[in-house]
Parts: C-alpha cells; structure tokens; sequence
C-alpha cells in the first residue's frame, strides 16, 4: 500500500510538473532563411496595453500586409502560418492578436473601456509601428470577418496610411446577414430532416429577424457555412497548443479574450452596422467573399459594396470557399495579391 500510494504521489506530481512546463513553455515563430527575411514574434506597448505581432516574411523588403483578425476575439497567430506560407514569398505579413485576444490578453487589465473605438485607435497606432519599423511610407490593409469592422474604420480614417484595403468575409449589414444565415441553416436543415435543428432554429427566428441575436455559429459551421475546404481553424485549443506560438497560458488567455470580447463588442455590431459607420474610402477598396459565407453573408457583403464610394473597388467571389476564402484557395488568393499588388 505504501508503495502504491508513493506511486500515485510520483504520478501526480509529474503531471503536475508537465502542466507547469506547457503553462510557460517558451513561444516562438519558426525561422524563414534568407539574409533579408524576417521572422519574429513580439510583444509591444500600444496605447497603454502590451499587444502581440508575428511579422514574417522572405524578404523585409517587400510589400507589407497588416492582417486584422476576426471574431471577436478569434487570433489568427497559432495557425497563420500554415496558411500565409505563399504570401510570405512576396510579402511581408504582420498578424497581431488586438487589445484583449489571446497572448493580448492579460489577466490583471483593466477592460472596462475596450470598445471596437480603441481597436481602431490601437491599429493606427500598430500601422505607424509598422511603417516605421519596416521602413514603408504605406501598408496594406486586410480585414477579416469581425477584423473588417476594425479595419474598414481604420482605412476611413486615416486613407493616407494604406494602399489599400481588402475586406474578407466583409461585415455588412448585420441584420441582413444574421437573417441570410438563418434561412440558410434552416434550409440545410429542413432538406436534412433534422427535426430538432429546425426546432431550435425556430425558438430563435424572432431575435435573429429583429436584430437582437445572431444565428448559432454552431449551425452555421455544422451546414457548412463557416469552411467547407479545410476545417474550421478558430478555437480548436488542442491546434493552438501544438502551434509553436501559443503556450497553454496563451491557450487560457485566448478563451478568457474571447468570452470577455465577445460579450462587450458583439453588441456594438449589432447596434452600429458597419454600413452605418462607413460609406466612403478614399484608397481602392476589395471586397472578396467565399460563395458559400454564411458567417457574414456574402449577400450582405454585396448589397453593402453596391451602396459603397470608393476610389475604386472590385467585388470578388470564390466558388468554393465560405467564410476562409484566403486559406481555402489559399494559390488563387495569393495569384490575386501578386497580381494587384506587385506585378
């Protein structure tokens, strides 16, 4: 029994030593070669509060993207790099988790003022960062998802630090989008005879209908409305623990981000839609969508397009994509990059 017992003991405390060591395991971006590449991860003071960026490219040199994650709360940094390895070729790519999300997030801030304002206010201040560290007069925008609403306000007002913006999985009317998803899940469902989906479906058709709720993510993602080319790389903890850029902190960190983001921001998308927000961009201006985006209609993204004035812009749409087209057809968007932006 004694034996048994200083077993059990041993067990426990080498679990215990295990989590310790995955708790602050050191983070890294893995190495590009090339005596004018660049490839790091950091942590910087924007505005008051420590944000983190991942900057990785062949060659410094090189044309610049900042990246605007989605979600909210949803960073792109522990799977980026699997997907962004062709741009890399011919672009420097600068991702960051915003004030709040995942390594941005820390546990003793004080969040009482985080707002999609002081997002904005945060990208400016990251796009000087940028433009000075990397020696550009000018970088290139890209928003995703709920990174579109940040991003888009950002290019608005200041159109004198981007070349230009690209939306994916642009944001458009909330409502409108939130009831294009609703149908489209209900239909998925109904032609699958999932009687309890629709059932459910049903108990949220009012809120959704009058702009109090957005359709479950859960549906969106399950009738393939979220990713239909590759699996859906937000919130898969065990992926982002593997990643060599998050440790099991960052892991906790990025639920602890995205429950408190997605509380305090998701309301403001709701109240203030995009298109109420913006009307106008005074650079060109790209709206790519994948067919099939349900998370943020592509149908929305479309009304809001035709409504826009922009130095000049281009509606673009992937057949076989949804709300990823950027990693789904991953060599037809980095074609589309090369092609606009350097040849």
């Amino acid at each position: 029994m004694r034996n048994f017992r200083k077993r059990v003991k041993m067990i426990g405390v080498a679990i215990l030593s295990l989590l310790i060591a995955a708790l602050v395991f050191p983070t890294w971006t893995s190495s590009i070669k090339g005596e004018t590449s660049i490839s790091m991860l950091e942590q910087v003071e924007i505005n008051g509060s420590r944000q983190e960026m991942m900057i990785r490219g062949k060659d410094r040199h090189n044309p610049v993207i900042i990246f605007v994650h989605g979600g909210p709360g949803c960073s792109e940094i522990p799977y980026a790099a699997k997907y962004q390895d062709l741009l890399e070729e011919r672009f420097t790519v600068v991702n960051y988790d915003q004030r709040g999300s995942g390594k941005s997030y820390h546990f003793f801030e004080d969040y009482s003022n985080l707002s999609s304002d002081l997002l904005v206010d945060d990208l400016l201040a990251i796009t000087d960062y940028i433009s000075e560290r990397l020696g550009k007069e000018k970088v290139i925008l890209i928003g995703h998802s709920y990174g579109t609403y940040i991003a888009m306000q950002a290019a608005h007002k200041a159109p004198e630090k981007y070349e230009a913006y690209v939306g994916i999985g642009q944001m458009g009317d909330t409502v409108q989008s939130e009831i294009d998803g609703l149908n489209y899940v209900f239909t998925q469902a109904k032609q699958a005879g999932n009687a309890d989906d629709l059932l459910e479906l049903e108990g949220f058709a009012n809120q959704i209908q009058n702009g109090d709720a957005f359709t479950p993510r859960y549906y969106v993602m399950k009738y393939g409305g979220a990713s239909r080319l590759i699996d859906n790389p937000d919130g898969n903890n065990l992926d982002t623990l593997l990643s060599s850029e998050y440790n099991l902190l960052d892991v906790i960190r990025y639920n602890y981000g995205l429950s408190l983001s997605q509380k305090v921001l998701l309301e403001e998308v709701l109240e203030h839609p995009l298109p109420s927000l913006v009307t106008k961009l005074e650079i060109p201006c790209y709206f790519i969508m994948g067919k099939y985006d349900y998370m943020t209609s592509t149908n929305a993204a479309k009304t809001y397009f035709d409504s826009m004035d922009a130095d000049s812009k281009e509606f673009i749409a992937y057949e076989q994509s949804a709300h990823y087209p950027q990693f789904e057809e991953k060599e037809k968007f980095y074609q589309w990059m090369t092609e606009t932006f350097i040849n």
